[in-house]
């Protein structure tokens, strides 16, 4: 895979996670009844971000889980170990799930899923880093940081420093995609 370009940098995601954070609690008039769920793996330290930002706007610890969505997808054999990491219950609570990028949708939906069989939730809300369209099910995000357009040949990678030692968004292509373009 060759990187194609780099869609957001250092600044940029910051930026976009204080706009969530702040359009977060717009939307949901404050923090009452807040919860966040990270999807594994770039989804937690996404949900982490926020939770830290609204902490320090409004002063209030909103709690983070962790989701391990694999046992609830369709495309691929489920583990029999779940990573899921969620000490407070979803009843009656405003859950914002966060993921990195959102694609076809089908990683959402497993994470709904996922969160309705620990409890019914007052409301479920989707904030992502990055949209980049080509949905294969009726699914939208409440809070995006940035819409990216893409053909389905590309990839959007996600790195944060906690994992991957920077912060930066980019778009990868396959090179046997770009070799079947010189002919």
């Amino acid at each position: 895979m060759l990187q194609k370009a780099v869609i957001l940098d250092e600044k940029s995601m910051n930026r976009a996670v204080a706009r969530i954070s702040c359009e977060i609690i717009e939307r949901n008039k404050g923090v009452d009844g807040l919860c966040f769920i990270g999807i594994m793996s770039r989804g937690v330290y996404i949900a982490k971000r926020i939770a830290s930002r609204i902490k320090e706007t409004e002063g209030f610890d909103v709690p983070v889980g962790i989701l391990d969505i694999t046992a609830y997808r369709d495309d691929i054999k489920a583990s029999d170990r779940d990573r899921s990491s969620v000490s407070f219950d979803v009843r009656d609570k405003k859950v914002i799930l966060v993921d990195d990028v959102i694609f076809t949708g089908r990683s959402c939906r497993a994470a709904i899923d996922a969160v309705m069989s620990r409890g019914r939730p007052r409301n479920i809300q989707l904030a992502v880093l990055v949209d980049r369209g080509h949905r294969e099910l009726p699914i939208r995000p409440d809070y995006v940081g940035k819409n990216v357009p893409t053909s389905r040949e590309e990839t959007v990678k996600v790195m944060v420093r906690e994992a991957d030692g920077c912060d930066k968004v980019v778009i990868l292509e396959n090179e046997a995609d770009l070799k079947g373009m010189d002919k």
